[in-house]
């Protein structure tokens, strides 16, 4: 079980991880820093509250970005011969009917969890719903109407501060009539986040924890407030060094300090507080960093410096043509958008969106679709129209044709520390990640910009 022991202790309380708690990735390290002063093991967030030994934390590791890898998942695999409480049937399996008799066997009917840190979520599709489904081509042979198999990335328990919607298909983020948080010029109202925080904290016990009965009161508060004290970011780069030096503003410390309110220079209408026009350059960390492109050196700190700051700009101000993305061209009934990174990513220097607007940028997309991944055919039931896609998202919520394929885009803060990317792990990293948008938007980024937004991304 993923309790205490198994992380790094500070030397005077077992029961605590030290605040600044350091954990490498490829690009460098990142550092959590807790409002409580330190990480508080002794929360119900790392205690088994289920009946098969799972806590919050069996998901969501600190020192994996506060979800999972599939490194740190091949490892506890390899030490526990697969019998550690992250493989259970109910969600760490492709198939909820797999044979886990033998390591052999479990290592096949863990294969997405090892491989791309991907659970699966079964999720039916409703009553009401538009469309239906025509055929379920599940390699794994369990899916069906009344539960899809979709496989999706555990979402980091982290800088939820910026947190405008839960779940990547929202499925935790709630309406409220009369809530201050509501869209602007309309009545569309939601919930304040840790009310959805401790919905989630709960019905993510009794799912994936298999729990015998609810959360109390106590024991959900306790979980949103741990949760919503962490901030977490890089703090060193393997190339450009301290994050924090040269006046720069990396690290988790200025994060949890950094503004946010819902709506917060939203793309169309502004600002909802200070009602300022969108502002593109959101992100401005490594403003400081600018003076290193004005002069060539042979420094290779400086260097990596002014490729971050170049990175940074290229999210500000790169333009895009946004085209057929559901969620902004049919909402907006614009053919195309002009835009930049921050069009979506606009919540300053976190890099979420700071309304709920799930998208469909093509990651379900049947053209994407891999062996190991199921492929779903939707038919309206109105049109007979047909959509081929592995996963459709918003849509098994709200019953919509139109939501297929739309997911939640996640907060980019130490986003080095949780590869693969995308809701289905289906970039294996960040390069892969430009890569993507590179060639979905036809942005046209030459092979220095495309590291350059790697260097930025990384240093997030």
């Amino acid at each position: 079980m993923l309790t205490a022991p198994v992380f790094a202790k500070e030397d005077s309380n077992s029961d605590k991880l030290p605040n600044m708690l350091r954990s490498e990735n490829s690009h460098g390290k990142d550092a959590t820093y807790s409002t409580a002063g330190f990480i508080d093991l002794n929360n119900p967030f790392f205690k088994s509250l289920g009946s098969n030994g799972r806590s919050c934390g069996s998901c969501h590791i600190p020192s994996q970005g506060w979800t999972i890898t599939p490194q740190g998942v091949q490892k506890l695999f390899n030490d526990t011969k697969g019998l550690d409480p992250l493989f259970r049937l109910v969600d760490g399996a492709n198939s909820p009917l797999a044979d886990v008799s033998t390591v052999k066997k479990r290592r096949t009917a863990y294969s997405m969890l090892l491989e791309k840190g991907n659970i699966r979520v079964g999720i039916g599709i409703p009553d009401t719903a538009e469309f239906e489904l025509v055929e379920a081509d599940d390699p794994y042979g369990f899916a069906s109407a009344d539960q899809l198999s979709l496989f999706r990335r555990p979402m980091p328990t982290t800088n939820l501060k910026f947190l405008s919607a839960a779940m990547w298909d929202g499925r935790e983020t709630t309406l409220m009539p009369g809530s201050t948080d509501c869209i602007s010029g309309t009545t569309t109202c939601f919930s304040p986040v840790p009310f959805d925080l401790s919905a989630q904290s709960n019905h993510a016990t009794l799912g994936h924890a298999e729990a015998l009965r609810e959360l109390t009161g106590a024991e959900r508060e306790a979980i949103v407030a741990f949760e919503s004290g962490l901030f977490t970011a890089q703090i060193q780069d393997n190339k450009a060094g301290d994050l924090t030096a040269e006046k720069a503003d990396g690290g988790p410390k200025k994060l949890k300090k950094q503004d946010y309110h819902f709506g917060i220079n939203d793309t169309l209408v502004g600002d909802y507080q200070t009602h300022q026009p969108f502002n593109p350059n959101a992100m401005s960390l490594y403003d400081s960093w600018n003076k290193f492109n004005k002069t060539k050196s042979s420094n290779r700190t400086k260097n990596a410096r002014a490729a971050i700051a170049r990175g940074q700009a290229l999210f500000n101000t790169k333009p895009i043509q946004i085209a057929g993305v559901k969620g902004i061209n049919d909402d907006l009934s614009v053919s195309v958008l002009p835009g930049t990174c921050t069009t979506c990513h606009n919540t300053p220097n976190s890099g979420n969106h700071s309304t709920p607007m799930p998208l469909d940028i093509g990651i379900s997309d049947e053209s994407r679709r891999t062996p190991d991944m199921p492929l779903y055919t939707l038919k309206n039931k109105t049109t007979n129209e047909i959509i081929k896609t592995t996963d459709p998202g918003r849509a098994l919520i709200t019953g919509k044709w139109k939501d297929i394929g739309r997911f939640k885009g996640p907060i980019l803060r130490s986003v080095a520390s949780r590869p693969p990317y995308f809701h289905d792990g289906s970039a294996a990293d960040l390069p892969a990640v430009v890569e993507f948008y590179n060639n979905r938007f036809s942005i046209g980024l030459t092979e220095g910009e495309k590291a350059d937004l790697v260097a930025f991304l990384a240093a997030l």
